[in-house]
């Protein structure tokens, strides 16, 4: 986020959600439903054969990408989740800490000191809003600099007006991707008010 006032209202929204769902529940993340987040891992995880590869996964929330992409790729080779909420991310080490190819980072993906990996993915997590009007193509930049091989991220293409949550036009963010990368691909159709990209090195 830009300032502290931005990632405050972002505190503020989960830590509520919080109170109202308990500390495990995935309306604590902002999804509706469950099987919402499990669609958008769906078409995040066919970035690549992630076998044998390193993943970054920006705004972790709970950490259930992990156990996702472990599923379908047995061979990922390491997993990192960097997440803003420290109660996510605790609850994210109570179920996946054990894991001796997973860690967690409790810390905001927007600072230094990031992760590079082979692979860097966002789920959910772009889909804030920012006193900064750069603030979406700032963040692809800088979440791309830290992928060797691939970026993949969705974004809302439609939202209710809630002061929190934004929009995109595709068209704009993908002009934007392809400026950075020689080869994106956009994916669609999953979702109503959703939209994937995957920018590749």
């Amino acid at each position: 986020m830009d300032s502290l006032n931005d990632s405050a209202l972002i505190f503020r929204y989960h830590r509520d959600m919080i109170a109202q769902h308990g500390a495990n529940s995935s309306l604590a993340l902002g999804w509706s439903e469950s099987a919402d987040q499990q669609i958008r891992f769906g078409v995040l995880a066919n970035i690549a054969d992630l076998n044998g590869h390193s993943v970054f996964d920006a705004g972790c929330g709970y950490g259930d990408l992990l156990p996702f992409l472990s599923e379908r790729y047995p061979g990922l080779l390491s997993y990192c989740g960097v997440e803003l909420i420290p109660e996510l991310v605790d609850v994210a080490i109570s179920r996946y800490g054990h894991l001796a190819h997973a860690s967690f980072i409790s810390r905001s993906f927007l600072g230094g000191n990031l992760p590079t990996t082979d692979y860097v993915l966002a789920s959910g997590s772009l889909n804030y809003g920012s006193s900064d009007p750069g603030f979406i193509f700032k963040t692809i930049t800088l979440l791309y600099e830290h992928c060797r091989l691939g970026l993949g991220f969705n974004l809302l293409r439609s939202i209710a007006q809630n002061g929190l949550l934004v929009a995109y036009s595709p068209e704009l963010i993908l002009d934007y991707c392809r400026s950075l990368s020689h080869r994106v691909i956009f994916t669609d159709g999953y979702a109503d008010e959703d939209f994937t990209v995957f920018m590749y090195r």
